[in-house]
C-alpha cells in the first residue's frame, strides 16, 4: 500500500524508546514513524526480516518470558523513557471450542508481556522523572468480538493495566495510555475476503478504515511531551467502528 508521506510533527531528538511487535505491522510504522522524529529506538520482537532494514536497533525477545525482558532492557547502554507496548496475537475461536494452549498463549502476548515491559521499565522512568507509556489495545477490547474471547480479555486488562499504572506511576512524571484500533488497513487486511474488509468498513461513521499511519499519528502524540496532562486514557482511532 503505497500512501503519501506524513510531516514529521514531533521532534524526538535525544529520546531513546522500545517498541515490543517493531519488525512489522502497526509496531514497525510506529518505530518508523519514531525514527523520523529523532528518537532512538529499539525494536523487541522475536524474530525480524533478515532482507528489509529496520528503523532501529532489532533485539530478539520473548516478552512473555520476565526474566527475557529483564535481562534485555537490563543489557541496553541507554535509558529509554518511551515504551509502546504493541506486540500482540490472535488465536480466534469460539468459546466452547477454544484450546488452553489458545487461550494462554493469547494471554501470554497480550497482556503479560506487556505487563512485565512496564515492570521493567518503569524504574529507569521514575529516576528520570519521565516517561511516556503507550498500550495497543482494541476496541474489541472495550465491546467484545464473536470468537475472540481470549484477544478481547488481554485488551481489556490491557486497559485496565494502563489505568492502573497511570494511577501509580502519575506522580513520577510517567503517564500511560491506551490506543485502541478498530480494523486498521495494511497490507495484511488487504488480503482479507473483501465481505471481511466491507462488513468492517460499513461499520465506521467515515466509510474508511483507519491506516497505519493513523496509528502511528496516535502513538507518536502521546508520546511526546505536549500530552503531560494526559494519562489512563483510552483513545479510539478507529474511523468511528466502535459507535
Amino acid at each position: 500500500m503505497n500512501q503519501p508521506a506524513r510531516p514529521n510533527r514531533y521532534d524526538f531528538n535525544g529520546r531513546s524508546a522500545v517498541v515490543t511487535g517493531g519488525a512489522r505491522g502497526l509496531g514497525l510504522r510506529i518505530a518508523e514513524r519514531l525514527a523520523e522524529s529523532g528518537c532512538r529506538v529499539h525494536i523487541f520482537d522475536l524474530n525480524a526480516d533478515d532482507t528489509a532494514p529496520l528503523p532501529g536497533e532489532f533485539h530478539s525477545v520473548d516478552i512473555t518470558s520476565a526474566a527475557a525482558v529483564n535481562d534485555s532492557i537490563s543489557a541496553l547502554a541507554d535509558r529509554p523513557t518511551l515504551l509502546v507496548n504493541n506486540a500482540g496475537i490472535t488465536r480466534d475461536r469460539t468459546l466452547m471450542k477454544m484450546q488452553d494452549n489458545e487461550w494462554q498463549s493469547v494471554i501470554d502476548t497480550n497482556l503479560t508481556g506487556a505487563f512485565n515491559m512496564i515492570r521493567a521499565m518503569a524504574p529507569s522512568m521514575t529516576i528520570a522523572g519521565h516517561g511516556r507509556i503507550v498500550n495497543i489495545a482494541s476496541i474489541n477490547g472495550i465491546r467484545g468480538k464473536f470468537g475472540q474471547a481470549n484477544y478481547t480479555a488481554a485488551k481489556a486488562g490491557l486497559i485496565g493495566l494502563t489505568k492502573t499504572a497511570a494511577r501509580e506511576l502519575g506522580r513520577k512524571g510517567v503517564t500511560v495510555n491506551v490506543i485502541a484500533p478498530g480494523m486498521v488497513l495494511t497490507e495484511m487486511t488487504t488480503l482479507l475476503p473483501p465481505e471481511i474488509l466491507e462488513r468492517a468498513r460499513s461499520e465506521t461513521a467515515l466509510g474508511e478504515l483507519a491506516t497505519a499511519d493513523d496509528i502511528a499519528d496516535a502513538a507518536l502524540f502521546l508520546l511526546s511531551d505536549p500530552t503531560a496532562a494526559i494519562t489512563g486514557s483510552v483513545l479510539k482511532v478507529d474511523a468511528g467502528q466502535y459507535l
